[in-house]
């Protein structure tokens, strides 16, 4: 089965070595469902809107949905790895032969239980960077269990907004994080996960946060479980002049979901990814090119549906210098160096730095500190065991 490194699980930059970092043809939209009236946007084409600092008007601003999973993270030694046919800075789903896997990471070692899933990673790093309770709401589907009830109280008590979808017929998904050396290898078992339906987000209440947010953010792996409700996220955004984001997520999503990937793209204010899947897009798109720099400047300028926003291009490469393809210029952004002997897990690396670019973008910041907060909210999470961090940010 393909390997894959997605909503489901959770991403990171690149692999450890003595030092690691974390980090078009347009129709217009009608005037009249422009920037809303709490914040200005620039003129057409600009990538950043003005927006008020004060916590009020900050409420609800960021929305995230996704594929929420419980990671149960223990550090193992290399024979569990072996055990179950795992390899090290990789991800997989779960097959039959690994299931056994978490019965015995939660029985025979410390293992940590840690509310995850790329996106609710990304919204959970956000909105510790802003530190504006309610700045930012997550919808996902969970199982009516003790895992759910779990990851509720703990993203709740983060400031996130959660909304879950509550399946009562399947368990909440869990994500088996084995750590060794501080390399991760991801085991998803998505469940209620996978069960999300478009008519939970089409309820009056949940739908409320779609209209109260001005910035949405979707991985592409979403659209495996839901697409119908990526599109009505991504066409509500077109349609009010509000900007959005979607991240490649995975080689397989490039590869096997080109078409429905393709077209809420076309959405997409904003593109995420890592050098990897920027690859291998390209390669299903017969680019002939495997530039990144390249590569992010076709995605720039793939066929856009609204042109209230220009479409910006983030490509991350571990520890090499990200790469961001704006209004036809390529620029290149240095990261934050680790040294080795203070890495202690790149486990959601990648989520934590579109967690930090986006908590920028949410305040009228431009690309350089969105990138600067990305780099630094990735420095800060390969050095914690999982996606975790301080009480406070140390970012000025």
């Amino acid at each position: 089965m393909p390997t894959l490194r997605s909503d489901h699980m959770h991403t990171a930059t690149g692999s450890s070595s003595s030092t690691y970092c974390c980090c078009c043809c347009c129709c217009s939209c009608s005037s009249s469902s422009r920037a809303s009236s709490i914040w200005k946007a620039y003129p057409r084409g600009s990538s950043a809107m003005v927006m008020p600092h004060a916590a009020s008007e900050l409420e609800g601003v960021l929305l995230g949905m996704g594929n929420p999973l419980l990671d149960i993270l223990a550090v193992v030694e290399p024979a569990i790895l072996e055990k179950y046919g795992l390899k090290l800075n990789n991800a997989i789903l779960a097959e039959e032969k690994h299931l056994p896997l978490y019965q015995e990471l939660a029985e025979k070692y410390d293992a940590e239980y840690i509310a995850g899933g790329a996106t609710q990673n990304t919204i959970r790093v956000a909105q510790w960077m802003l530190q504006v309770p309610g700045a930012t709401s997550y919808i996902g589907c969970i199982g009516k269990d003790k895992f759910g009830e779990e990851m509720k109280k703990s993203c709740t008590a983060f400031g996130v907004n959660v909304r879950y979808y509550e399946n009562e017929s399947t368990p909440t998904g869990t994500c088996g994080v084995l750590v060794v050396g501080g390399e991760r290898s991801l085991v998803a078992n998505l469940s209620a996960a996978n069960c999300y339906k478009s008519e939970h987000l089409k309820r009056p209440e949940i739908w409320t946060l779609v209209e109260k947010a001005k910035f949405m953010y979707i991985s592409g792996f979403f659209l495996s479980v839901s697409p119908e409700s990526i599109m009505l996220v991504a066409k509500h955004a077109a349609e009010k002049g509000k900007v959005f984001g979607m991240n490649l997520a995975v080689t397989f999503i490039c590869e096997f979901y080109t078409q429905p990937l393709l077209e809420a793209l076309a959405y997409a204010d904003y593109i995420f990814g890592n050098e990897t899947e920027a690859r291998t897009f390209a390669k299903v798109q017969g680019w002939g090119t495997e530039d990144v720099e390249e590569i992010a400047l076709k995605i720039s300028a793939l066929p856009k549906a609204c042109g209230t926003h220009k479409r910006i291009t983030v490509i991350t490469q571990g520890s090499d210098a990200s790469v961001v393809a704006d209004d036809g210029k390529v620029s290149k952004f240095p990261v934050v160096k680790i040294p080795s002997e203070k890495i202690v897990d790149t486990n959601g690396a990648g989520d934590a730095f579109v967690g930090g670019f986006l908590s920028q973008l949410v305040q009228g910041r431009d690309v350089v500190e969105c990138m600067r907060a990305g780099h630094y909210a990735a420095s800060v999470i390969i050095q914690e065991s999982g996606c975790k961090y301080p009480e406070k940010p140390n970012f000025e």
